[in-house]
């Protein structure tokens, strides 16, 4: 108990740390003025520019991390995230297209940022039960109870399969809105933490509270799941209100986060992993630090992609940051878990 509160504290500290470094890192700023005088240069660069997009940054890496633990929870999956499992691209293709249309059609309200954020949500919550549905299918013959949970091939395979024509969905609204559109479309869809709206920052900052909130108050029931449906229910779990429960509140996070940022992957599945290791498999420890850890985690990717634009001149999308580091890290868990 005493390691694993010393971790809490760590995984705090982490991320005061990612924050302050943030802040401080970038073109030269004079912080006597910055934190006196509102109106000059330099507090809008700190409190208009950095704050706001190292905010946005913890929300959206608390949010994945958060996430990303609940899913593999659920499905005794450690493989299991958002981005692996479809539901990211689902969310990405429901955002396209209510971005798409409301600027096609003028509509300035279809293109708002709650408006878009909860239309993520919807097709996010979809393609989670697309998947489920589609691995539930190939998982049928086995004959064995839990197959689904404990079906690793089945659900990575349906997610690909989901993210695939989200993918080539995503693709066609981009040939068929304005230049400029694709072109917005194209810079989001790489996940850039860019500076937010109030408002986008105020919706992701609801979505990662309420969503976080009720996976970490389902952390016991989360444990006990991993016991299996049968004893789950015989200690008084409702497996499938727990299912409905954490698809929910995931895919109200995804959908914000992917509404604001794009797609961001593998923030939800290393951390967890990495969390896990560390104090073992007590979602009631593991989602906090998970939270922690991901909000640190996603602003040092950032704070690298912005050390990137002193090197080349341009900032590379910070998913292009944390799949270069979390793709390769994925094959080695995939290629493990398969030799185990």
């Amino acid at each position: 108990m005493a390691r694993r509160r010393a971790l809490l504290v760590v995984a705090a500290l982490c991320a005061v740390a990612a924050v302050v470094a943030a802040i401080a890192v970038g073109e030269p700023v004079d912080w006597s003025r910055a934190l006196t005088d509102p109106t000059s240069v330099d507090h809008a660069i700190v409190f208009g520019a950095r704050v706001p997009r190292v905010l946005l940054g913890l929300l959206v890496g608390a949010g994945l991390a958060t996430t990303g633990a609940a899913y593999q929870g659920l499905l005794r999956n450690p493989l299991a995230e958002p981005y692996v499992l479809g539901v990211s691209g689902g969310a990405a293709l429901g955002a396209s297209i209510a971005i798409a249309v409301g600027s096609v059609l003028a509509i300035a309200p279809l293109a708002s940022a709650t408006i878009v954020a909860i239309i993520a949500a919807v097709s996010g919550g979809l393609a989670t039960l697309l998947v489920w549905a589609l691995a539930a299918r190939a998982t049928t013959q086995t004959g064995r109870e839990d197959a689904l949970r404990g079906h690793a091939t089945s659900i990575l395979l349906a997610g690909v399969v989901v993210n695939a024509i989200a993918s080539g969905a995503i693709t066609f609204v981009k040939t068929v809105v304005r230049a400029s559109t694709a072109q917005q479309l194209l810079f989001w869809l790489a996940g850039f933490l860019d500076v937010p709206t109030p408002a986008a920052l105020a919706v992701v900052a609801v979505a990662v509270t309420v969503g976080g909130a009720l996976l970490v108050i389902d952390a016991p029931r989360l444990n006990l799941l991993t016991m299996g449906d049968e004893h789950a229910a015989h200690l008084g779990v409702d497996v499938r209100a727990l299912e409905r429960r954490v698809f929910l509140a995931s895919s109200i996070v995804v959908g914000a986060v992917v509404a604001t940022c794009g797609m961001i992957g593998f923030v939800g599945l290393l951390v967890p992993h990495v969390v896990r290791r560390l104090v073992g498999p007590d979602h009631r420890v593991v989602l906090p630090l998970s939270l922690a850890f991901g909000g640190a985690t996603l602003v040092a990717c950032d704070l690298i992609a912005r050390a990137t634009f002193r090197l080349l001149g341009t900032e590379p999308p910070v998913g292009a940051i944390t799949a270069l580091i979390g793709g390769p890290l994925f094959l080695v868990l995939l290629s493990r878990r398969r030799v185990g």
